[in-house]
């Protein structure tokens, strides 16, 4: 070839990396210029190895021109095929053309590849008019180089460290994915660069890991996700996100023994019977006692007559009673006991000594209770009840069965224990954390996070023995920089929980205010000014603040009386929609609630089971200078 039909190296804003020179295939006799190869698609050189320019200069034009899968091999110039080909356009994917098309991948080459003229298509694709329609094999003319030059298609590399290339009839070697896309040339380089770059990060080369294996407990799909944080010593917290959002959260200290108790079996000594209050004190062995109610205390029908007795008749002064505690003890008052003792596990909850007892959740479709109930009509014990749990959804026979035995077991070490002059107690429920994965986790959990190997050990340990299946969801979190609840904004959204005060995305608000009696729940527009009129501002304001005042008192665990005061709505299919928003929401709290309709003044009454502190008294003490009223009197007016 002569200089003149040489194309220069295209201009380009990067320099493009050199390629090293092979030795292979020189001839001494002719100045030690390189002869042209089967295969090969560089120009041959015309100027000495010595000088080193023309032939870096036509392998930056073979990568421009020849190597692309537009040009016929010569070196002449082509305009625009480049960078149709970089942005994936004409030619790809086409049978026929394209390096390697006749070739499966991992073929070797032969030269029978090499031998198959190229003529060029109009629209400068090279090989469409092959008569082997094998398009153009580059088996041995890309000659290794540095280590920076690609082979053809499904090929690899060839060559070395660019001492010689590869025989014709040698198996290429498998592509190392370590080549930016700026390095891949050729009809196959320039079109499928997208798929290399995939190639590669399939074979583990480079590229982002799969999102399961960057962030801890995300591997399963699920509604929830709960995250436990322990500070050793002080407390243990359990936080309950749906989606990005908190919705519940638990806190369990070492000085809680006293006063989280729920669902804690006593051997109790009756201390006083109150026929007024129709109830009985009975001392538990926690520094205050307990109370009896007459409706809570069970009896033998045989021994009275006319119903229900009174409480006096079938309790005394110093009798020893087992019981249960169904409340904790708040503030000023003390725990609640009932003496039907139910002992929950996994998929059912016994209730010993109360055969007539059976149920199953509302909360499993209709196929699935009656699966259920055949099953039970087949283990249900005769001198206990059984209330089938909603984690039992798709429960086996044989799972059941377990469950229903340990909790049998249980109970017969319960019965054998309880003697003795003095209350004690018989059973203690687990700690939070168990506890909570035992009433709650279930497939609708994408994970559980704990960040205390001791306890992952021991959560770990128990969901493996009673749900094997979702032990792969329970993950250690222990990244050092970032704490738990820190990564997945729990503290934030604790804060933001604490405070009177919560705004609603459209500008609007809401103030809860918690009293003695009762809690009050105000909603205003606040910065929410609308867009249309009036009564669609206050619709749509009514509407947000129906779901996030369920949300706040799922959070907040707010119990007892409820009242909210919604924005007065003229037109009433807006209130029914509102209050019909407002059931929805409260639909997902497994706290019992009950709603009543919107009164004239926009008012909703509603009460919620109370069961023990709510969040501002689990994270606050009484103010030692107003007593909790919020208020200091000015004595010198006094």
């Amino acid at each position: 070839m002569s200089d003149d039909k040489q194309p220069d190296a295209p201009a380009s804003s990067q320099e493009r990396p050199k390629r090293a020179e092979s030795t292979s295939g020189t001839d001494p006799g002719n100045g030690g210029i390189r002869r042209p190869q089967i295969g090969d698609t560089r120009p041959a050189p015309t100027e000495s190895p010595s000088g080193g320019g023309g032939d870096r200069n036509a392998s930056a034009a073979s990568g421009a021109g020849g190597d692309d899968g537009s040009g016929d091999g010569t070196g002449a110039p082509r305009t625009g095929s480049r960078r149709r080909g970089r942005r994936g356009g004409r030619g790809r994917g086409r049978s026929g053309s394209g390096s390697g098309a006749g070739r499966a991948p991992g073929q070797p080459a032969t030269q029978d590849d090499g031998d198959a003229p190229i003529s060029e298509s109009p629209t400068g694709r090279a090989g469409s008019e092959s008569p082997s329609g094998q398009g153009r094999a580059r088996a041995g003319g890309s000659t290794g180089g540095s280590g920076s030059a690609r082979s053809s298609g499904q090929g690899g590399r060839s060559g070395g460290a660019g001492t010689r290339s590869a025989p014709a009839d040698e198996p290429r070697p498998v592509p190392l994915p370590d080549l930016a896309p700026e390095e891949d040339s050729g009809e196959e380089g320039a079109s499928s660069g997208g798929r290399r770059r995939r190639r590669r990060g399939r074979r583990g080369g480079g590229g982002a890991a799969p999102r399961a294996e960057v962030q801890e407990g995300i591997r399963h799909t699920g509604r929830y996700l709960m995250c436990v944080h322990v500070k050793p010593g002080v407390a243990t917290h359990v936080a309950l996100l749906e989606g990005r959002a908190l919705v519940e959260h638990y806190i369990s200290r070492p000085q809680d023994d006293t006063t989280q108790i729920y669902g804690n079996i006593y051997w109790g000594k009756v201390q006083n019977v109150l026929p007024g209050m129709e109830a009985a004190f009975v001392d538990i062995g926690t520094p205050k006692n307990g109370v009896l109610y007459r409706g809570d205390v069970t009896y033998d029908a045989g021994e009275f007559e006319g119903g229900r007795p009174k409480i006096e008749r079938m309790l005394k002064n110093g009798q020893m009673v087992m019981v249960q505690v169904t409340k904790n003890p708040i503030g000023s008052k003390g725990a609640r006991l009932t003496q039907e003792v139910s002992l929950p596990g996994r998929y059912v909850v016994m209730v010993p000594d109360q055969a007539d007892t059976y149920g199953i959740s509302k909360r499993l479709p209709d196929d699935e209770r009656r699966r259920l109930r055949q099953v039970l009509d087949d283990i249900r014990p005769k001198d206990a009840g059984i209330i089938v749990r909603t984690a039992a959804e798709g429960a086996s026979r044989e799972e059941l069965e377990r469950d229903l035995h340990r909790l049998r077991s249980q109970w017969g070490e319960i019965k054998t224990r309880a003697k003795g002059k003095s209350a004690f107690l018989l059973h203690q429920e687990p700690d939070l954390a168990l506890r909570m994965i035992r009433e709650e986790f279930n497939r609708e959990y994408r994970g559980i996070l704990i960040d205390d190997h001791n306890l992952y050990h021991q959560v770990r340990s128990y969901v493996e023995d009673v749900s094997p299946d979702l032990a792969d969801r329970i993950s250690i979190y222990d990244d050092a920089e970032i704490p738990l609840f820190e990564r997945y904004h729990v503290q934030e959204q604790l804060q933001k929980a604490l405070d009177r005060k919560v705004w609603l995305p459209s500008g609007g608000s809401l103030v809860i205010e918690q009293t003695e009696a009762l809690t009050v729940i105000d909603v205003n527009t606040s910065k929410n000014v609308g867009r249309s009129n009036l009564e669609e501002t206050v619709y749509q304001n009514n509407l947000e603040a129906a779901e996030e005042t369920a949300r706040q008192l799922r959070l907040r665990d707010i119990g007892g009386i409820i009242v909210v005061d919604f924005i007065d709505m003229e037109i009433e299919k807006n209130r029914n929609d509102v209050l019909r928003k407002f059931k929805d929401a409260l639909s997902r709290d497994k706290t019992r609630t009950q709603v009543y309709d919107i009164s004239e003044l926009g008012l909703v009454e509603m009460t919620r089971k109370r069961v023990a502190e709510d969040l501002v008294e689990s994270f606050s003490t009484t103010c030692p200078a107003c007593s909790g009223r919020g208020l200091v009197l000015e004595e010198e007016l006094l």
